[in-house]
């Protein structure tokens, strides 16, 4: 490769990792717009929130759902790397952004947030902070990235544990998130609430 071919390469990757940071510029500012909180109403923000049904769940910089939109960048790249084999990895991680930032915009609107709280034992749910919304995109990059370099079986192994983890320790993880989003159940439902 010569030395032009290697600087327009890099050009040319430099240009996708803008357009993601840009989709990531945009859902924040979206958000912004939509009357999101930017940090948690206590005040302060926080490394971790354990509390799954407290007021400070989803609205500081990591969670017990964090490892669902980890688990996110491992599907996303999987799907880019099927439907965009021969694009660069830069341009497979902005169809995961783009996703991604679409599902956060539609998570906190008015629809979802109240299909949370009608479907789910999430009653107390309002949406996310916008720092704890940015952070889940931040969250999926990362898993992203990981995907892009670890085993699929290790990366499997991940998602599965994170799964299973997360079902025994606040019994909700990401697929049951979507069960429950999608079609509830009312055994989950009980479940879930301990009852």
């Amino acid at each position: 490769m010569s030395a032009a071919e290697a600087e327009d390469r890099v050009r040319h990757q430099s240009f996708w990792f803008v357009a993601c940071l840009a989709v990531l510029v945009a859902q924040i500012v979206t958000e912004y717009l939509m009357g999101r909180v930017p940090i948690c109403a206590c005040g302060y923000v926080k490394l971790w929130e354990g509390g799954v049904n407290t007021s400070g769940n989803s609205q500081h910089l990591s969670d017990w759902y964090t490892p669902s939109h980890i688990i996110h960048g491992f599907l996303f790249y999987g799907l880019g790397h099927l439907v965009l084999r021969r694009k660069p990895l830069a341009a497979r991680l902005l169809l995961a952004l783009v996703i991604e930032s679409g599902w956060e915009l539609l998570e906190n609107s008015p629809l979802i947030i109240d299909r949370y709280r009608t479907a789910t034992i999430a009653l107390d749910y309002y949406g996310d902070s916008i720092l704890n919304s940015a952070m889940d995109t931040v969250f999926m990059c990362l898993g992203f990235f990981f995907a892009s370099r670890a085993p699929v079986a290790l990366t499997v192994a991940i998602a599965l544990f994170f799964e299973i983890f997360t079902g025994y320790v606040i019994r909700d993880n990401l697929t049951l998130n979507v069960v429950m989003l999608i079609w509830p159940v009312e055994a989950i439902k009980v479940w879930q609430g301990g009852v």
